[in-house]
């Protein structure tokens, strides 16, 4: 006779126990009778007694009235249809088991019964850990107003990324009340994904003051997250529109980087703005890729590379080499492998034309880069070895796809090169002699009379 016992102590107004202060002092609570205070067990007239799995049982000296008023829970096991009404003192002591972790949150939701003014959202969940402890146990008890309030509290709250992995396995099980908070983290309209995204492209390939530059470097960074493919799929799926409307914006961009290109090449001083556009440039030849638009990008980079080149000597005499050269060199690798391995079609003069312009670029540069390191272990401008051999197999697949007349032309001027060791071609010049000694023979069946090759 348990509660029976817990009745008779009330009425013989014992002392009120450390705990029951703290419940009653902790922070004002004003409620519709001054004299109605929890854990005052003199005017208590019921006991919620929390018990946890661990063997904690606590006593909470509480009011009935306002147990009803505010929680479905209580409302039902004080109810006349409850099973055990009928047993002596059942209802003067109401069992709550609860978990170690959310006891303490157990107890704020009996004190938050306790107020009937309005009170800050914040003062009443403190935090998004908070809150949501607080949320579950309200929902557990059926109060729907602290849950709106804990609702409100984590909709309008940032959250850390933790925090959201835990809203993430909580908010979904406590049904439509909570929906709201999910609102932030719900999938978004495709529609409204490709305006964002084709607003990002605008903004990171516009003429922008240097002040603005971690601004467009944030954008572009996004935009490529956007297309990335990763353990989720990518935000943007290209079609055909979408293609359309990045091929004008980066066209912009192309054209202002010409005009630099050349300015640079007649000598006017603007080679802060020229590194800034081989950044730039980089990126777009990512994006491109990605999107798989990447011949305007290709064809212009081939037509400009000339005066690149010369716009790069002008930098080296300024001794601003080293970073600018890179970032030339990153660019110009992802150009030769979309020629190299077809993704982007190109006549014979223009093939062999980059391997005129790069090849020697190249072959003077890499020495240079690898003295350096060899010399300064912490040299900051450094270069991926994985571009060195990118752009040494280029080389190798654009000059196996020339004329092998060409061919012979680019592997004797490497022979007589005091920097024949990078690229090696050594692999061109076996498959070049290979095919010429076989020549006659393979192609004997398909000559005519006159050793014209006839019309496959």
């Amino acid at each position: 006779m348990v509660c029976f016992k817990i009745l008779c102590l009330v009425n013989l107004k014992e002392e009120i126990s450390p705990m029951e202060e703290n419940l009653m002092s902790t922070f004002p609570m004003i409620t519709e009778d001054e004299n109605t205070r929890i854990g005052d067990r003199y005017t208590s007239d019921v006991i919620a007694r929390l018990r946890t799995p661990e063997g904690r049982d606590e006593w909470i000296y509480c009011h009935s009235h306002i147990l009803i008023k505010n929680s479905k829970y209580f409302a039902d096991r004080l109810s006349e249809t409850w099973p055990t009404c009928q047993i002596l003192d059942s209802r003067n002591c109401v069992e709550v088991h609860c978990q170690e972790h959310d006891f303490d949150h157990h107890i704020t939701v009996l004190r938050l019964f306790y107020i009937t003014i309005t009170c800050s959202v914040t003062d009443i969940c403190h935090n998004v850990k908070n809150a949501l402890g607080i949320l579950q146990v309200a929902v557990n008890l059926g109060s729907p107003e602290i849950v709106a309030t804990c609702v409100d509290f984590l909709e309008a709250s940032p959250w850390e990324e933790a925090e959201e992995e835990e809203i993430l396995k909580i908010i979904p099980g406590i049904g439509l009340l909570a929906e709201p908070v999910l609102a932030r983290l719900q999938p978004v309209n495709p529609a409204g994904i490709v305006k964002l995204f084709l607003s990002a492209i605008l903004f990171a390939t516009s003429a922008l003051p240097l002040s603005m530059v971690d601004l467009k470097t944030s954008a572009q960074e996004q935009i490529e997250y956007m297309l990335t493919e990763d353990d989720d799929a990518p935000l943007i799926t290209s079609d055909e529109d979408i293609k359309s409307k990045v091929k004008q914006h980066f066209m912009g961009l192309l054209t202002r980087f010409n005009n630099i290109v050349n300015s640079c090449e007649t000598g006017d001083s603007q080679m802060h703005q020229f590194q800034c556009f081989l950044v730039d440039m980089s990126w777009a030849c990512q994006i491109l890729t990605k999107l798989e638009i990447l011949k305007d990008f290709v064809e212009n980079w081939v037509n400009v590379s000339e005066n690149i080149v010369k716009a790069v000597d002008q930098i080296s005499q300024q001794g601003e080499m080293l970073e600018t050269k890179v970032k030339v060199i990153e660019v110009t690798s992802k150009v030769l492998e979309a020629i190299a391995y077809g993704s982007v079609i190109l006549p014979t003069i223009k093939r062999l034309h980059m391997v005129k312009i790069w090849l020697p670029f190249v072959r003077i540069l890499k020495p240079l880069f690898d003295s350096l390191t060899n010399e300064n272990e912490c040299l900051v401008v450094k270069m991926d070895v994985e571009i060195w051999q990118s752009l040494e197999s280029a080389f190798s697949s654009i000059i196996l796809a020339l004329p092998a007349g060409q061919q012979a032309e680019i592997l004797s001027e490497w022979l007589e090169n005091k920097h024949i060791r990078y690229p090696d071609l050594t692999e061109v010049f076996e498959v070049w002699c290979y095919r010429s000694k076989v020549a006659n023979r393979r192609l004997a069946h398909i000559k005519s009379n006159k050793g014209i090759i006839k019309m496959l």
